[in-house]
């Protein structure tokens, strides 16, 4: 059985000292290299990912861990208990300006986020839920202690009769999203990076976040985690449950709707 309340404050300490790192990084020259599918690797993925893989055995004992950068070499059984991460979500973000990158952990229990710890490091914010806990975030500037901060609880918002607020992808609209989107009465559309779409949904500042183009498990887990927390919801665009351990489809993602309250 898993305690969800210290297993979530060790895993936002590591979250904590991974986007240091990052940040750290950020501030001065470091290299860039194209992966084999032409997105981005920097120096600061890989040393927020050493930073994690240092930390986690003994955070989280006997738990399996698959990450972005060595999820080829894990394949958890399914229904199996592991940790998914990603080190740098949004390393596009992290090459601009905006700061809309984040540091993803999550636990996933029977193919479903339980818990995760989402860390925006360049804006000083941190959320974190786990299943029967509900969600809160805190205000975490990089080289802060998660335990010395003043954490408030988060909740996702009932959905209003029209003006909904929606989030989507900064770098990746795609055509069939912007369908999507043009069937709801959207009053507001925000363009936002990483994994902090699911953020502002738990928050209760956004309404609905669809997703047509290409994702992976480590990209989603963590928000999915905090807004399911909060009282959203992530499902396909058909309503069925949105399911994580496909290492067998190389752990892609399809098609989702994350929805507030």
């Amino acid at each position: 059985m898993i305690d969800y309340g210290p297993l979530l404050a060790r895993l936002s300490a590591i979250a904590a000292e991974a986007g240091q790192r990052i940040v750290e990084i950020r501030a001065r020259p470091h290299d860039v290299v194209a992966k084999a599918d032409g997105s981005p690797l920097t120096e600061a993925d890989l040393a927020a990912e050493a930073v994690i893989a240092a930390a986690l055995p003994a955070a989280a004992p006997g738990i399996a861990v698959v990450s972005e950068e060595d999820a080829a070499r894990v394949a958890p059984p399914p229904g199996a208990t592991f940790l998914l991460v990603d080190p740098l979500d949004g390393t596009r973000e992290f090459l601009g300006p905006s700061g809309e990158f984040t540091v993803n952990i999550a636990l996933i229990e029977a193919g479903r986020p339980s818990g995760g710890v989402v860390y925006a490091p360049a804006l000083g914010r941190i959320w974190r839920g786990a299943v029967g806990l509900g969600a809160e975030m805190a205000a975490l500037p990089p080289g802060a202690d998660p335990k010395r901060v003043a954490w408030r609880p988060i909740r996702a918002r009932p959905r209003p009769a029209a003006d909904w607020t929606a989030v989507a992808s900064r770098s990746h609209m795609d055509p069939e999203t912007e369908a999507y989107l043009a069937r709801l009465p959207i009053g507001e559309h925000r363009a936002i990076g990483s994994s902090l779409k699911f953020c502002l949904l738990a928050e209760g500042v956004a309404d609905v976040y669809p997703r047509f183009g290409p994702t992976m498990e480590w990209d989603t887990a963590a928000g999915q985690a905090v807004l399911e927390a909060a009282g959203g919801r992530v499902e396909t665009p058909e309503g069925a449950p949105f399911v994580y351990g496909k290492a067998g489809a190389g752990f892609r993602n399809g098609p989702f709707i994350a929805w507030g309250g």
